[in-house]
């Protein structure tokens, strides 16, 4: 995926501070700051992922010597907290906060504002022990006030939902970090575990426990490793309308109201960096994360369904609205249990609108091979799916309500006896032993 090349802007036109974006601009570079060598060692995540999900107890000797590495692993959860940081090496508070002078970027021509693309969020439920730390976009509407764009079903709103229920008409404390170390920035964007921590994740990729550091304000815990830190509050009630604005679909979403946080204190290192990126129809940083992550979530759906050969989500299928999956069938109906398993696992993926099961001899990476078992094994009235009022991405606007839509499964898998009563076709094959009687017959 040709976008490659790390971009920083020593000298923004009207700021002192440089521009950092495209730093996850090849898949090996998100593979290297999750302390891999490469894509495909990134499936070696996915089943520590797995194994931390649903973990096993050893069943002998030699099953806990193999278990060790993990166990081994385990042992990096916990954060180092460090009495200060960098990161606040600079403390700017009270009416001096000017978010304006932070070079926040606005990306496509018709956005609204200004947008916060890399704010790592931290946020913690009134019940919970652990923060959660998770990326939601920020636009920018006052030299002290972002709106924040979290859905519904993410940490942060969660968190917020809570709060509000145990403490009505209280100021919900929030911070967002800009700019941290990579394993911190990709634990954030990886489906960890309910139980586990994003900073316990970040800490297992990087073999280290993930150092933080206490804010100035309120009792959140930010990554030592940032460049700078916003915090603040959301006042229950106060909300804004967010957008529009480009994004990975190619288009500008719709208006929506959401939270707004409000900042009272910006720390950050002498030399800050502004860390940023921008969304659009792919090829773009995003799509490259969604291609490295990609190799993530194979382990971690064979685990539950062995039967997935591989997973596939095409770049150009705006990340995650349409997915490819190859397995093993061994039953009439299979590949329909599977559908129905890809859009329930994972949370990641309540939001794909199409899935495509093919047959393990089908590559489910190369267009040619998915549209053949289409094209060949599917009667559209029989294999096709239709699950209508399911939760749908908010961004799409082709559902005909916002959040609400349709999702559509094919089943271009071969059929077994109960699904066809006809003969089915034997695909043509070169012989194994070469083509020598056809060169001898034609001379």
């Amino acid at each position: 995926m040709p976008v490659a090349r790390r971009c920083c802007f020593e000298n923004p036109k009207g700021y002192s501070m440089p521009v950092l974006c495209n730093l996850f601009g090849t898949p090996r570079r998100v593979a290297l700051g999750m302390g891999q060598e490469d894509v495909s060692s990134l499936r070696e995540v996915g089943k520590l992922l797995a194994f931390l999900k649903e973990p096993e107890p050893p069943k002998g000797f030699r099953d806990l010597f193999d278990k060790l590495p993990q166990f081994k692993q385990v042992l990096n959860m916990p954060t180092k907290r460090l009495r200060g940081a960098p990161c606040q090496q600079k403390i700017i508070q009270g009416d001096d906060v000017d978010l304006n002078k932070i070079p926040i970027m606005t990306c496509w021509p018709e956005d609204a504002a200004p947008l916060i693309t890399w704010g790592l969020t931290v946020t913690r439920g009134p019940h919970k022990e652990r923060q959660n730390l998770g990326i939601y976009r920020q636009q920018l509407i006052g030299k002290n006030k972002l709106i924040m764009r979290w859905l519904s079903h993410r940490g942060g709103a969660l968190d917020f939902q809570e709060w509000c229920a145990a403490h009505p008409g209280e100021r919900f404390p929030v911070s967002v970090a800009l700019g941290a170390d990579p394993a911190t920035i990709l634990g954030a964007v990886t489906p960890v575990p309910d139980t586990l921590s994003e900073y316990a994740f970040a800490g297992l990729l990087r073999g280290t426990k993930t150092e933080v550091v206490k804010c100035v304000s309120n009792d959140l815990e930010v990554p030592a490793s940032a460049e700078i830190v916003l915090e603040g509050y959301i006042e229950v009630g106060e909300m804004a309308p967010e957008g529009p604005y480009g994004d990975h679909t190619g288009y500008y979403n719709e208006v929506d109201s959401f939270p707004v946080f409000t900042v009272t204190h910006i720390t950050q290192r002498e030399d800050a960096i502004y860390h940023s990126t921008y969304t659009g129809r792919p090829p773009d940083e995003p799509a490259v994360l969604g291609v490295a992550l990609n190799e993530v979530f194979v382990p971690i759906l064979q685990k539950q369904f062995p039967e997935i050969v591989d997973f596939y989500l095409p770049p150009e299928g705006c990340s995650y609205r349409l997915a490819v999956v190859t397995m093993k069938k061994q039953y009439a109906g299979h590949a329909k249990r599977v559908m129905m398993g890809v859009w329930s696992f994972l949370r990641q993926f309540m939001y794909t609108k199409f899935v495509i099961v093919c047959d393990d001899d089908v590559n489910a990476r190369d267009w040619n091979d998915v549209i053949w078992a289409i094209t060949t094994r599917m009667d559209p009235a029989r294999d096709t799916v239709l699950v209508e009022n399911t939760p749908i991405d908010y961004l799409d606007f082709a559902s005909p309500v916002s959040g609400l839509g349709s999702k559509m499964g094919l089943d271009a898998t071969n059929k077994w006896p109960g699904e066809t009563q006809r003969e089915w076709g034997r695909p043509i094959k070169k012989r194994s032993s070469g083509d020598g009687a056809h060169r001898r017959h034609l001379g």
